[in-house]
């Protein structure tokens, strides 16, 4: 395996560290890089991790600025219709009652936990876990909510929603008068910091910032 140092930008749990290669899982030892560098695989040299520059600030910044604009997001109307004099205004918590009163209960579930529920999750937790590790702590549960965030990525369908919503609006402007509201800006900035914070994360180190903070010995006041 190559690498440029051997520095080490956080700190590590003790012990032997091995990583396999997402190509050829060939299995190595994991080096210890500074911020920018990768460690490429002795065997096929595709890249097997990177140490992202200041993940954690920016898993917190983003997923903080994700919160704010889930509370604009509920709290105002992405889209106003209006047509044959009739007016309509929709919100996330609005068009899921919509589909619950037209009779799919199954299609109003999947919008509450697809596009409320798991960004909710998502950012909640990252903002939980991630805020206090920056100084080496971690709060009771953050390893149980870092287990949730990685299974919940997969059910974040903001972004799908956002496409859908696009589509449908380019229908709907042949036959209504449609207005943006703030909340679908909100929505599409949301969209844009929950991916950021997700991707710019270093799981690598947030596993071993857990590990290393969960088995340190409490700090003297």
């Amino acid at each position: 395996m190559r690498r440029d140092h051997p520095g080490l930008s956080w700190p590590r749990p003790p012990g032997a560290d091995r990583v396999a290669c997402p190509s050829c899982d060939a299995l190595q030892e994991a080096p210890r890089l500074r911020e920018g560098e990768a460690a490429h695989c002795g065997c096929c040299g595709e890249v097997m991790f990177q140490n992202r520059p200041r993940s954690l600030a920016r898993a917190t910044a983003f997923s903080a600025s994700a919160l704010i604009l889930m509370v604009l997001v509920h709290s105002f109307p992405f889209l106003t219709m209006q047509a044959t004099g009739i007016q309509t205004r929709l919100t996330l918590l609005e068009s899921a009652a919509a589909l619950l009163n037209d009779a799919s209960p199954v299609l109003a579930a999947a919008v509450v936990v697809f596009t409320i529920v798991a960004p909710l999750v998502i950012a909640g937790s990252l903002l939980y876990v991630t805020a206090p590790l920056r100084n080496g702590v971690a709060l009771p549960g953050a390893l149980t909510l870092t287990r949730w965030i990685e299974r919940c990525q997969p059910w974040n369908m903001l972004e799908v929603f956002l496409l859908g919503l696009v589509v449908s609006l380019l229908k709907l402007g042949h036959l209504a008068d449609v207005h943006f509201g703030i909340g679908l800006w909100a929505l599409v900035g949301l969209v844009l910091c929950l991916a950021a914070a997700l991707a710019g994360i270093d799981r690598r180190e947030l596993w071993d910032r857990l590990e290393v903070a969960l088995h340190s010995p409490p700090r003297r006041p």
